[in-house]
C-alpha cells in the first residue's frame, strides 16, 4: 500500500491497517484505487519540482557552518 498517496488522497485517514484505512473515529474508509493513482502522480511532480533545490542544497554546508568558517 502506497501510505503517503492514500494520505495524500484522504487527508481524513488517520490509519492505515494492511488494505484498509481509517478515519479519526475509526471509521473504515473507502479507497479507490484511481484516487490513490492520481494523488502519487501529484506526488510524484511535487517532488520532481523541488529535485533542483534538494540537489543544490545537497553541495552546500548549511548557512550556520558557513558563518562559522567565515
Amino acid at each position: 500500500m502506497d501510505h503517503h498517496a492514500i494520505r495524500k488522497a484522504y487527508p481524513a485517514v488517520v490509519t492505515i491497517s494492511g488494505d484498509k484505512a481509517f478515519d479519526i473515529d475509526f471509521k473504515e474508509v473507502t479507497l479507490v484505487q484511481s484516487d490513490i493513482d492520481a494523488a502519487r502522480t501529484t506526488l510524484n511532480n511535487e517532488l520532481a519540482a523541488t529535485k533542483y533545490q534538494r540537489d543544490r542544497a545537497a553541495e552546500y554546508p548549511p548557512i550556520a557552518d558557513q558563518l562559522d568558517d567565515i
